[in-house]
């Protein structure tokens, strides 16, 4: 479902250009240092471990655990209204927990974001991507429990 009015990110940054264009793929990659070897999240120019400007971009397996949640009442965006209340969960990667992403937690790709009961949500429960097109050129990352 297309959420109207729902604010979209700009995936043609070349900053985080390649992090969009994965998730379109059904991926997550991540921003690494090519010098140190440092994962970072948000995509930043220089690495604030070594200050190299190299970096590389690193598949992960997009699988985690909820590092933590909200649910928003009342809802922070007026395109969100109607699904109120919803979850907002983090999640920190199994593949290096000191990278977090922010999401829904859903049971399908095309779920709704307030599908799941917020009083089911559990903090350290794993959960692995799906992603949901809300755009031609946007994939948001959501998270299903597994």
């Amino acid at each position: 479902m297309m959420i109207e009015g729902m604010p979209l990110p700009v995936v043609d940054d070349p900053l985080d250009a390649p992090f969009w264009q994965a998730t379109l793929g059904g991926q997550i990659v991540i921003q690494r240092c090519s010098s140190c070897g440092r994962r970072r999240f948000p995509p930043r120019p220089m690495c604030p471990e070594c200050q190299s400007f190299e970096s590389t971009w690193q598949r992960m397996s997009g699988e985690g655990r909820i590092w933590s949640f909200v649910v928003p009442h009342p809802p922070l965006l007026p395109a969100f209204a109607g699904l109120a209340p919803y979850n907002v969960i983090v999640v920190e990667l199994a593949d290096d927990p000191s990278i977090r992403l922010v999401g829904n937690l859903v049971t399908s790709a095309t779920g709704e974001i307030n599908e799941v009961d917020p009083k089911t949500i559990r903090i350290g429960a794993p959960v692995r991507a799906v992603f949901h097109k809300v755009a031609d050129d946007v994939a948001l990352i959501r998270w299903v429990a597994v």
